[in-house]
């Protein structure tokens, strides 16, 4: 079963992000009365059909990075494997990068030229919340999930790993929300049981400040706010929203993604992070097969999801 959901969740992820990537901040309305229905190409980045951005980028690199170091986390290797497709444009769909975040790239810039120990490189600042660590965040559900660790040793890892570029405490809580999701998503939970048991989790570790931000998510019901309160952006706890807005809202894998670019903002990540969700609940095998079809350098993707599954098993 871990197997299929390596395939179904990272396909499911760049599936979302290609959708997303020719209409990424576009406003609402205009999608609202011309949606997006097919994969298409060229719009806000000038890239042919199919093409995923950093987000599937940084999400194999991670990946490749917990198969070089043999099933273990390595924040600097994980950080030399960013760079490299920063610098070298691996781990991309056309041998181009486009779409970096500024805080990334500052934190991969102290990491490459001042030599700051990774997990020490990540902005700090209230205004470094985007979502650029949790957009990465699949693989580490992943392998929290195939080692079982504790609640503790999984906020190590997010912790350390989310740092390497997003280190504010606003960050962490977001990726910590999600990695849990995702698990309990594996374990074979209900999407709904899911978030209730997500509702239900200890987060004292956090500030009284952190935890009233995500309130929303944690306190209320994300499913029954309305779609204009639904703020489809780059910050990570507006994204966490929309994302989990747009999967208990719907009922399949085409539907969920369809539903998420089409809030427009940041659509790639968005898309991306609602994919990765989505693919887990409904399967490589009901993604749209046209989408499936036209995406780019599926080779680079078949090997990182066979190479990780061969470290687990």
């Amino acid at each position: 079963m871990y197997i299929t959901f390596v395939k179904d969740s990272l396909y499911g992820f760049a599936i979302g992000d290609a959708l997303g990537v020719p209409i990424e901040f576009e406003d609402r309305k205009k999608l609202m009365s011309s949606p997006v229905t097919t994969m298409k190409g060229y719009g806000s980045y000038d890239v042919s059909e199919g093409t995923w951005s950093d987000d599937t980028s940084m999400t194999l690199a991670t990946m490749d990075s917990i198969i070089k170091q043999e099933g273990t986390i390595n924040c600097n290797d994980i950080a030399d494997k960013f760079c490299n497709w920063l610098n070298n444009a691996d781990y991309t769909a056309t041998n181009k990068v486009f779409d970096v975040g500024i805080t990334t790239k500052y934190a991969l810039m102290r990491y490459w030229n001042d030599k700051v120990d990774a997990p020490k490189c990540g902005g700090t600042s209230l205004s470094e919340n985007g979502n650029g660590s949790l957009m990465r965040m699949l693989p580490i559900a992943l392998y929290c999930y195939y080692k079982k660790l504790n609640d503790k040793e999984i906020l190590e890892i997010i912790r350390k790993v989310s740092s390497i570029t997003h280190a504010h405490e606003i960050s962490i809580m977001g990726c910590y929300i999600y990695v849990r999701y995702v698990m309990f998503l594996l374990y074979g939970k209900d999407k709904l049981v899911a978030y209730s048991m997500i509702k239900c989790l200890d987060y004292s570790m956090f500030s009284e400040e952190t935890n009233i931000i995500y309130e929303r998510i944690l306190k209320e019901d994300i499913t029954k706010f309305d779609l204009d309160s639904i703020k489809s952006s780059g910050y990570i706890v507006e994204t966490l929203e929309t994302v989990l807005w747009v999967i208990l809202n719907c009922n399949n894998y085409n539907e969920s993604v369809i539903g998420a670019v089409n809030l427009g903002g940041d659509t790639d990540t968005i898309g991306a992070i609602t994919g990765s969700i989505a693919g887990i609940l409904y399967g490589y095998n009901n993604i749209n097969a046209n989408w499936l079809a036209k995406l780019r350098n599926k080779e680079c993707l078949d090997k990182i999801i066979e190479e990780f599954e061969f470290t687990f098993n």
